[in-house]
């Protein structure tokens, strides 16, 4: 059996505040794998499901919200941990329920066993679906789901 070549994808990755900082950062809560090694398996996993990954990191709200806006003329979906934004940004929010991609929300902890104020997410209720918890698997997950609901 031939295996199906698809049309290749386009994916906006973001990765908000302090993301920068993974690996030194409070590895008991975020791991030890740095930003560039979470995007090296990103882009691994990318292309065996067909999808060109474009990588984002920013510490500033705008520049996301920047980048959210330029994601509807060239990608077909975005995959973006917010961090902080994630709980305080209503501007993140109405960029994504704006530009109307499907778009998957990922954590590395579990943002539902953390501080109380962390247990709200602005950004849920304007993406398909959030995954949190699983360290670098959140995101892979998180790829995995946007890809098939995409080719779906």
């Amino acid at each position: 059996m031939q295996e199906q070549t698809l049309r290749p994808l386009s994916i906006l990755v973001l990765h908000g505040p302090n993301l920068n900082l993974l690996g030194q950062r409070e590895p008991g809560i975020y791991g030890s794998l740095t930003l560039s090694e979470i995007n090296r398996l990103l882009e691994e996993q990318g292309l065996k499901l067909q999808a060109k990954l474009f990588f984002q990191q920013s510490n500033h709200e705008g520049a996301l919200i920047d980048a959210i806006h330029e994601a509807s003329a060239k990608h077909q979906g975005i995959l973006i941990n917010a961090g902080a934004y994630t709980h305080t940004s209503v501007g993140l929010r109405d960029a994504i329920a704006g530009v109307n991609l499907p778009t998957v929300e990922v954590h590395l902890s579990n943002i539902y066993k953390r501080e109380d104020f962390r247990h709200h997410s602005y950004i849920a209720p304007v993406v398909i679906g959030q995954i949190s918890g699983f360290g670098v698997q959140s995101y892979l997950l998180g790829l995995q789901a946007l890809v098939h609901h995409l080719r779906s």
